[in-house]
């Protein structure tokens, strides 16, 4: 399976250090973006992976690291990484700006 975290870089919020610790934490690529258009609530996070649900989350710091590890356990382990119960994911469920569906593979979901 293939996903990876985003940080946004920008607006002058942390997200470079958050970016820092979460690769020490995590088995996954935590790659930095110039800015993911959040402004109004640095520090962004998107987590985006081949054929699994896109999730951005805003608004967070260093003081999310555990819940941001809760979410990539809950993320890898979910189907198409569609989670359904965020009660896990700490405060973090609470700076969710958007979940987008995974898009269908037309291989997959074409008709015979």
């Amino acid at each position: 399976m293939t996903w990876r975290l985003v940080i946004c870089a920008g607006c002058g919020g942390t997200g470079a250090a958050l970016a820092k610790a979460l690769r020490a934490a995590l088995d996954v690529e935590v790659a930095l973006a110039p800015c993911l258009s959040v402004c109004a609530d640095p520090v962004t996070l998107a987590a985006q992976g081949t054929g699994r649900a896109t999730y951005v989350f805003s608004g967070l710091g260093l003081a999310d690291l555990a819940d941001v590890r809760a979410f990539a356990a809950a993320y890898e382990a979910a189907p198409a990484g569609w989670i359904e119960d965020a009660r896990p994911l700490g405060r973090l469920r609470h700076c969710l700006v958007t979940r987008v569906p995974a898009m269908p593979d037309p291989a997959i979901t074409a008709p015979p």
